[in-house]
């Protein structure tokens, strides 16, 4: 093993595969920057340049804009309340607030380095504990899905800073709208209203624009707010506080175990492991109500999280030849036309290339934090044009954005729809994040739920038997009986009423 680890490594130290991993962080990090695009479109577009490339350089190439996206894309969700992916959409919570605080360069360099600590050690991970993970990952059927993805979405109610009927309403909204579409059995289309376009159902990317960054344009423009930012910007006005250090500690951790677990599960995707390090942080957190004021561990733990499950992702792409998420489907094919197969046997023969591939990820991350860090009073400067003029060319980026998604008119109209709607659940005080949660959970629980029933003769006791299912439930109801007996020690009695003696 030693000597393809060595050869590896120094593989992925030429100057080739060194150029096409900065490349790849770099255009990654501007996708994220810039909402509307994401990394699955860049990757596409770049995907016709890899047949020119050496594989090894091809891959490290496109995991580079995978994983440079979900540092980008926190950006936009600080400074604009856009999430650059839907991953970072849970970020606006407490980034934006920071922002209009005047403290949007803290909230960048927070999150910078919460992604590094996240991807860094998701690398280590994606080294170490392959095997462990695997074998976790491989007890996970249809039920376990099932009951991990209905914890996740009772836990996405604490999300709301209000009543929980709220955020369960929220909830049920996005689950009705993920559920938009043709059945996953039948391929009957459900809830389309006679729309053809409805068919292949409503893109996460266009509800989270729409939701949370038409509906900011709206509500700025109606209630002539903007951000507000210091006139002089200087890297002491970047650094954080004390304070702010060591409350992010400890939540960046957490989000990184969260999305180390969470990304080698086939199909768990990104946007789960930041709304669920989210909704735990607010649980455990002693600060939890002011989470959504413009908090530092609102920020920290999802975005090492997303970072975490980006390269702990690529777990089951390697191993497995099974793709974590849509993005890694994408390289995974980049692999097949390459003649290189994925699963045991790329491990087996592939040696070299997989470690030239791993190491070049730690690199990647250190490229990223070389390129944030420095960028961080260029993005905050954006805050400074009138925003007069920065919020409809912000709206013309993401038409044109969403426009190209599927060059469809109709979409467009989706995007105003939500804008709107966004905007009314705004003046009506109910949070958006649940509904973009049950949005992506729910047609993911759907069909874990059918085909689980289908597997066990409609046995409904079944989804809840089995060691794992049975920890997963026994820890959930332990963090609630901790929740609920923290909130009831947190109530101050009521001060005794003197009787009136006159």
């Amino acid at each position: 093993m030693t000597g393809p680890i060595i050869d590896g490594v120094l593989a992925a130290f030429t100057f080739s595969n060194l150029f096409y991993c900065f490349f790849g962080v770099l255009v990654g990090n501007a996708v994220g920057v810039l909402p509307g695009i994401g990394s699955l479109a860049a990757i596409t577009m770049l995907l016709p340049i890899t047949f020119y490339l050496d594989p090894t350089a091809a891959i490290i190439m496109l995991a580079g804009v995978y994983y440079g996206a979900e540092y980008g894309g926190s950006t936009a969700s600080i400074l604009l309340n856009l999430p650059g992916t839907p991953s970072n959409a849970v970020t606006c919570l407490d980034g934006y607030p920071m922002a209009q605080q005047g403290r949007a360069g803290v909230a960048l360099f927070i999150t910078t380095a919460a992604s590094f600590v996240g991807g860094t050690l998701g690398v280590l991970l994606l080294m170490g504990a392959t095997p462990l993970f695997l074998a976790f990952a491989m007890k996970f059927q249809s039920r376990e899905y099932f009951v991990a993805i209905l914890l996740g979405l009772l836990l996405a109610a604490t999300i709301t800073r209000g009543s929980a009927l709220k955020g369960l309403a929220m909830l049920a909204i996005g689950i009705l709208l993920g559920l938009v579409g043709a059945d996953i059995q039948t391929g009957l289309g459900r809830f389309t209203m006679g729309y053809i376009d409805l068919l292949d159902g409503i893109s996460v990317i266009i509800l989270a624009m729409g939701l949370f960054g038409v509906a900011e344009i709206i509500w700025s423009i109606t209630e002539h707010t903007a951000p507000h930012i210091r006139d002089r910007i200087t890297m002491r006005s970047l650094l954080p506080t004390r304070d702010d250090a060591v409350r992010s500690v400890v939540p960046t951790l957490r989000g990184t175990a969260i999305g180390s677990i969470v990304g080698p599960l086939p199909g768990a995707g990104l946007a789960l492991a930041s709304f669920l390090s989210y909704a735990v942080e607010k649980k455990l957190s002693p600060r939890a109500k002011l989470f959504g004021t413009g908090v530092v561990e609102g920020v920290a733990a999802p975005e090492a999280a997303n970072n975490a499950a980006a390269q702990t992702a690529f777990i089951p792409t390697f191993a497995l030849g099974i793709p974590g998420t849509t993005t890694t489907a994408i390289i995974l094919g980049a692999m097949m036309m390459h003649g290189i197969v994925p699963g045991p046997q790329f491990m087996r023969e592939n040696l070299e290339m997989f470690w030239a591939i791993v190491a070049s990820f730690w690199i990647g991350n250190l490229f990223l934090l070389l390129l944030n860090i420095p960028l961080i009073g260029v993005w905050v400067r954006l805050l400074k044009i009138p925003y007069t003029l920065l919020f409809p060319a912000i709206t013309c980026f993401v038409c044109i954005g969403i426009y190209t998604l599927q060059y469809s008119l109709f979409d467009m109209w989706l995007l105003v729809l939500f804008g709107f709607g966004g905007y009314v659940l705004r003046l009506l005080e109910f949070e958006v994040a649940p509904v973009l949660m049950g949005f992506v959970l729910g047609p993911m629980l759907e069909e874990n739920f059918r085909r689980s029933m289908l597997l066990n003769d409609g046995d409904l006791l079944h989804l809840f038997s089995g060691p794992v299912n049975l920890t997963m439930v026994g820890l959930f109801l332990a963090a609630v009986v901790w929740t609920s007996l923290r909130k009831i020690r947190s109530i101050e009695p009521s001060p005794a009423v003197e009787p009136n003696v006159e």
